[in-house]
Formats: C-alpha cells, sequence, structure tokens
C-alpha cells in the first residue's frame, strides 16, 4: 500500500464515524461532513491504488526488458 491508499482508507473511516455521529445525534451537519470525507477517502484511496498498479507495470515492463 502507498500513502494514498493509507490516507484514503483513514479519512474514509474518519467520515464514516462523522456521518454516523451525525446521524445519532441529528446533527446533519456533522453527517453531511462526514459523508464528504468518506467520498473523498474513497477516491483518494482509489487513486492510490492506480498508482501504484502503474508502478507495478513499469516495474513488469522493466524487468521484461532485463530479459
Amino acid at each position: 500500500m502507498n500513502r494514498d491508499e493509507v490516507t484514503g482508507k483513514a479519512e474514509n473511516v474518519k467520515g464514516r464515524i462523522k456521518e454516523a455521529a451525525g446521524v445519532i445525534t441529528g446533527n446533519r451537519d456533522l453527517e453531511s461532513e462526514g459523508a464528504g470525507e468518506r467520498a473523498e477517502g474513497a477516491v483518494r484511496d482509489q487513486v492510490g491504488k492506480a498508482r501504484r498498479k502503474v508502478g507495478e507495470a513499469i516495474e513488469d515492463i522493466g524487468e521484461e526488458l532485463k530479459k
């Protein structure tokens, strides 16, 4: 896992907690803020996964060229 994936997962969890707290307390602003953070975390996680896959593909190409 790279930094984007770890940060994305952390933001996602933090957003879920805020969203749940907002639902429980009836605080729509907190619920909305949590939903936004959750979505942002999910996007960042996906970007990190894509970056990792590109890096792995480049490494594979380099290994093939060495052969």
